[in-house]
């Protein structure tokens, strides 16, 4: 493809390339670029958040270009201070391997595996000597470290820095040094680290690469980025009835910019539709990416005939009652929500009905047998 085609596909969804001209001209090599992300692998499950870099990869991939999957391994121990307001807590390394080793099922996903190289930094940081790895930090000010948004704002609040924290950027910047990297992806949060990589490139005598920073994709809540610690992510791994059901939770006004970072589909078309069919397209491209077309279909069905006949799901979990119970001790034992917390908040906002009536504080208890709705889309039958 020509160099015009491909900054086009390059382009869609980018916030910021530092810079197109560069890119254009190693374009113009024609040659395979080493295209590189890193991801720290600090919890087991990926969810969309995480694809909009994995996606951009696999359309280098898809152009002919090199894709690195690097895995911090190594760097994930000491953990990304970008976008932090506290010092995060350190994981240990059968944590980290632990959830490394979920990482390449669930990126087969999205890229060709066959043609993509899986590193983890450990690799040239385990064995590499004190002296050398100290020998980092001369690549860097701490006037330099200090001018860190995310770090600016923590000292102005007389919160903590720890010096480990400043190694992370020049530990990701080697990362570039030892991949010969032509271009690293990454986030808006991850702009200082991207741009120290060009610097310490340069400091090593390399070409320094192209940066080219993804939006942050907000989670079902709309305001917060994507997180499971925020409760509102979606799992690529989660089952294609929850996919479907949390795509269609999310905003009309969100539901474009999920269009334009998760899939490929023409986005002026996309605006010709009725938001709730495009929704309902969105949530069931999205089940076929991760499940199958198949899948899609089902579960679109399914969430059509719940939730616009208003009908109970053929297939759910059952909760055997022992005796009266809370409904808040119920949710939790079956799992249906992870938190008492976000129970007591369901609870308080009229989120759970029982056999069609909506409970509240006063009638929590719970004990005889019939179905328990939670939110819009999760149902659990009661028996005794």
């Amino acid at each position: 493809m020509d160099i015009a085609g491909q900054l086009a596909i390059i382009k869609r969804g980018a916030v910021e390339i530092i810079s197109e001209a560069e890119l254009k001209k190693k374009l113009g090599e024609n040659r395979p670029l080493n295209i590189k992300a890193g991801f720290d692998p600090t919890a087991p499950d990926l969810h969309l958040g995480h694809t909009v870099l994995l996606r951009k990869l696999r359309q280098f991939q898809d152009l002919g270009h090199q894709v690195f999957f690097l895995i911090g391994d190594f760097t994930g121990q000491i953990g990304d201070p970008s976008g932090r307001s506290e010092i995060r807590k350190q994981l240990t390394n059968e944590e980290v391997l632990a959830n490394a080793a979920t990482y390449k099922k669930q990126v087969s996903k999205i890229l060709d595996l066959n043609k993509t190289k899986i590193v983890f930094n450990s690799a040239w940081f385990a064995k590499m000597p004190v002296q050398q790895m100290l020998g980092l930090t001369a690549h860097s000010t701490v006037s330099q470290m200090l001018a860190r948004e995310d770090f600016k704002k923590r000292l102005e609040k007389k919160e903590d820095v720890s010096l480990l924290e400043f190694m992370y950027p020049l530990l990701q910047g080697y990362d570039s040094v030892q991949l010969k990297a032509d271009v690293e992806l990454g986030g808006t949060d991850q702009i200082f680290n991207l741009l120290v990589g060009r610097d310490m490139q340069k400091d090593f005598g390399q070409p320094e690469q192209v940066v080219i920073t993804m939006p942050l994709l907000e989670g079902t809540d709309g305001v917060a980025k994507m997180s499971k610690s925020y409760g509102n992510y979606i799992g690529i791994n989660e089952p294609a009835d929850s996919i479907f059901g949390k795509v269609m939770s999310v905003s009309d006004e969100m539901m474009f910019k999920y269009y334009t970072l998760l899939t490929d589909e023409d986005l002026e078309a996309v605006k010709k539709i009725h938001p709730k069919e495009a929704k309902m397209k969105l949530a069931e491209i999205i089940v076929s990416q991760y499940h199958s077309p198949e899948a899609g279909l089902k579960a679109r069905g399914e969430f059509e005939r719940v939730f616009s006949k208003q009908e109970i799901p053929e297939d759910i979990a059952c909760f055997k009652l022992k005796k009266t119970a809370n409904v808040v001790d119920i949710l939790i034992e079956s799992g249906l929500v992870a938190s008492k917390n976000e129970a007591r908040r369901l609870l308080e906002q009229g989120g759970i009905v029982f056999d069609g009536v909506v409970l509240d504080k006063d009638s929590a208890e719970i004990n005889k047998a019939g179905i328990l709705r939670v939110g819009k889309r999760r149902f659990l039958k009661l028996e005794k």
